[in-house]
């Protein structure tokens, strides 16, 4: 889902309302982010991490981490934000997790040069 790197938080947001509207139901959808933790994570975390995390094994709604997290499990849907600069490494490490984790769709929200060497058999990028 082709974005600014900056703009790539409101581009999953507006993927997630989509996926949402279509009939995917919430706890189906995990969004990861590469830079800076999604806004709703970060309003979850501020009520204490155990809290945060028990949300990921109720599975009752879409859930935020961090790409780097380990605690994740998988989900049919995972949208990756690439909402910062990162190292190529980086990057290809967040990939990789965000695709194992992917049970039915891995959604990719991030500038399209960045993130397109990454999945060379994915394709042109769906327009905005």
């Amino acid at each position: 889902m082709p974005s600014t790197t900056r703009g790539a938080v409101d581009r999953a947001d507006d993927t997630v309302d989509r996926l949402l509207e279509s009939g995917r139901r919430p706890d189906t959808v995990l969004v990861l982010t590469v830079g800076e933790p999604h806004p709703w994570q970060q309003h979850e975390i501020g009520f204490g991490e155990e809290r945060y995390w028990a949300q990921l094994t109720e599975g009752g709604d879409v859930f935020y981490a961090d790409a780097a997290a380990t605690r994740t499990v998988g989900r049919e849907v995972v949208v990756l934000v690439v909402n910062s600069p990162v190292s190529t490494q980086g990057l290809t490490k967040a990939a990789r997790a965000a695709h194992a984790l992917a049970g039915e769709l891995l959604l990719v929200c991030g500038d399209v040069d960045t993130v397109a060497p990454l999945f060379p058999a994915a394709g042109a990028p769906v327009p905005a």
